[in-house]
């Protein structure tokens, strides 16, 4: 039997659904029995007399709407539909929205550029969020954009200023938000390379602001990974460099991806974590030592596996695994979320039998 690994990802935020907090409706009747509560810094005049509230998502969230198809949201193009679906285009939005999920007992997605992820043809029953902040500022070599930025956007943006730090994305998919969170990684690069803060949504919606050195990157992870807390927006702290080099290389960068990856077709990018050459049985080491490549460590690349296990093309239903690029999964069209979780299904089974190593998800899942 194949272990089977924690699932991980990037690109979203689902957050666990902490224990619900109360948030009664008060009435405050004339002769009832009234008595100050301090909370925090807050002092309230609070009745017993408790009224069942009437309240609904809707009157909570001005814009929220309802049965959203999430496909359209999705770079994989599957998906069934929210529940509630609400677009922030501010923090304050976001954080409102968060609050919300908690006060009506909803799960809570947050999403923005809609790669790294594979919905579940079922939908999902609970509130998402769709990350439509823009704001970023480039001073010098100090820079600030909030979550739903595209890094598209600041590759292009630092790199005509002449700043470094940012050229590796070149071509990379989704936004700040999921950047950071799963400190997407590159050519020998990774996100946390130029972060210097990071701002966030704790699971209490309380606004926080961590260092570097706090939010404990590792490969296609962090805390707010980890823990299900909201990236807000992201300080960068970049380097001067020759404009004319960056922007090159930046738009090699981009002219590799258009080659080597299959972006004619829907997909979620990369399926599979590369593999930490640690983890390979050393019986297999000489056969690989060609293809091992920094990625910020030694690593053999799921792609190169993936094809040597023959396959390449390997289709079910209308969920393929791509000839130009073995660790992306196309959809053909119509493709469901059963076609594809029995295709990584295929993929992990054979490659553990061959190499006898379990390949971690990188995409998340939301079955």
């Amino acid at each position: 039997m194949v272990p089977h690994p924690p699932r991980a990802g990037c690109g979203f935020f689902a957050v666990p659904l902490a224990p619900k907090e109360k948030f009664p409706i008060l009435e405050m009747r004339p002769g009832g029995r009234n008595s100050p509560l301090t909370i925090g810094v807050f002092t309230l005049l609070v009745s017993f007399v408790y009224m069942p509230s009437t309240q609904t998502v809707e009157s909570l969230l001005p814009g929220v709407q309802r049965d959203v198809p999430l496909r359209d949201y999705a770079t994989f193009r599957i998906g069934g539909s929210a529940s509630y679906f609400f677009v922030a285009t501010t923090k304050d939005q976001i954080r409102q929205a968060f609050l919300v999920s908690r006060q009506m007992s909803l799960p809570l997605l947050v999403l923005s550029g809609g790669s790294n992820m594979l919905i579940s043809d079922n939908g999902f029953s609970g509130l998402v969020v769709l990350m439509k902040t823009a704001d970023y500022t480039l001073q010098s070599a100090a820079l600030s954009a909030e979550a739903g930025v595209s890094m598209d956007t600041l590759v292009q943006k630092t790199t005509e200023k002449g700043f470094a730090g940012l050229e590796w994305a070149g071509g990379l998919p989704g936004s700040v938000g999921g950047a950071v969170r799963g400190n997407a990684g590159a050519f020998g690069a990774e996100i946390k390379d130029s972060i210097a803060a990071v701002e966030f949504l704790d699971e209490k919606g309380n606004v926080r602001v961590l260092q570097k050195e706090q939010c404990e990157f590792s490969y296609r992870s962090s805390i707010f990974k980890t823990n299900g807390w909201i990236v807000l927006s992201a300080q960068f702290s970049l380097r001067e460099g020759d404009k004319e080099q960056l922007c090159e290389e930046a738009a090699s960068h981009i002219q590799y991806r258009k080659d080597h990856h299959p972006l004619e077709y829907p997909n979620a990018g990369s399926v599979f974590k590369n593999v930490d050459l640690k983890k390979l049985p050393k019986e297999f080491h000489e056969r690989v030592r060609d293809h091992v490549k920094t990625d910020p460590f030694p690593v053999v690349p799921a792609a190169y596996l993936i094809s040597e296990a023959g396959l390449k093309s390997r289709r079910i239903g209308e969920a393929q695994i791509s000839e130009k690029h073995p660790n992306y999964i196309i959809n053909l069209g119509g493709a469901s979320v059963r076609d594809v979780l029995e295709l990584i299904a295929v993929v992990k089974k054979e490659i553990w039998e061959k190499y006898h190593v379990v390949l971690e998800e990188e995409i998340t899942i939301l079955e």
